[in-house]
């Protein structure tokens, strides 16, 4: 795969009619629908990227979607938790985080890497606002208990890690009603116990496009999508084949909560799930409006 951006201006105007022509049945099968973008990885850090990114969002609300924005943020855990002199731990691809590692968290993910997203999409014409899981009750979370495979009776902590007890979406409604995109950081809270908790983001954008009845479901990624023991990108995935990868070993470490949630939420009642290559400028409007995807599609 190359790296070296299209140059549209190299395209014939001829060309340019006929892409945007493509994407007109899209656009109607899509228009008034939620779609649930998962945002991390390189597509984050890379300013390129980045616009390409804001950009998509932006055109999709534009042209009548309705795009909710769950995003990540463990590259600049990792850095910001460096510069206090810790380092992140994980346990079958979830952080360990402890009290002090989970100020970071919050501050990173609800402060700095929020609000460069909500600026990003804001100056590519859009309207966004950042939310974290405590704004409206939106997250309601529990402890998060790991399975232990040499104890199986002795479940592991991993500190102020959380599952989902209960998402409600009224605020991320009010705010899709009045034209606005929510970008969504995933972190609940324990309303008995006021504890605040980090959420797995995959899980979080899993769960969040269930509960809204989300027509799609992307995930963006480092990789091609799902690829198989050879590096052989899988374009289709079904619950049989997924299980068979799990238990190969073949899906395994930050990709396991990824497609666990992909294919939880294909079971629920979200139309589609794609696991898309971020490393593409334009891979939202490229899986969406397009005949010819750019990652993964994982179906019931």
């Amino acid at each position: 795969m190359s790296d070296t951006p299209l140059d549209i201006n190299a395209v014939s105007p001829a060309v340019k009619a006929d892409i945007i022509s493509e994407s007109l049945p899209y656009i109607r099968k899509f228009h008034g629908k939620t779609v649930v973008i998962k945002y991390g990885g390189n597509a984050m850090v890379e300013e390129r990227l980045q616009r390409s990114f804001a950009r998509d969002v932006v055109l999709l609300k534009l042209i009548g979607l309705n795009p909710v924005v769950i995003h990540g943020g463990g590259p600049q855990i990792d850095s910001a938790l460096k510069r206090l002199g810790k380092e992140g731990n994980f346990i079958q691809g979830m952080r360990v985080t402890d009290a002090d590692t989970m100020e970071v968290v919050e501050w990173v993910l609800g402060g700095q890497v929020q609000q460069d997203i909500v600026m990003m999409i804001n100056e590519a014409g859009g309207k966004a606002v950042g939310l974290t899981g405590k704004d409206g009750g939106l997250i309601q979370a529990r402890k998060k208990l790991m399975p232990n495979k040499e104890q199986p009776e002795s479940p592991l902590d991993i500190g102020f890690v959380g599952d989902i007890s209960s998402i409600d979406p009224s605020v991320v409604k009010a705010l899709q009603d009045d034209q606005f995109i929510p970008v969504i950081s995933p972190i609940g809270y324990d309303p008995e116990e006021g504890d605040v908790y980090n959420i797995n983001a995959d899980v979080v954008a899993g769960k969040m496009a269930e509960v809204l009845q989300a027509e799609k479901l992307l995930m963006m990624t480092n990789t091609p999508g799902v690829l198989d023991k050879s590096g052989q990108l899988l374009r289709k995935l079904s619950a049989k084949t997924i299980d068979e990868l799990f238990a190969d070993g073949t899906i395994s470490g930050g990709m396991l909560p990824k497609i666990s949630s992909a294919l939880e939420a294909a079971r629920n009642g979200v139309n589609s799930v794609h696991v898309v290559d971020g490393r593409v400028a334009h891979c939202l409007l490229l899986e969406i409006l397009t005949d010819k995807g750019v990652g993964t599609m994982i179906t019931s």
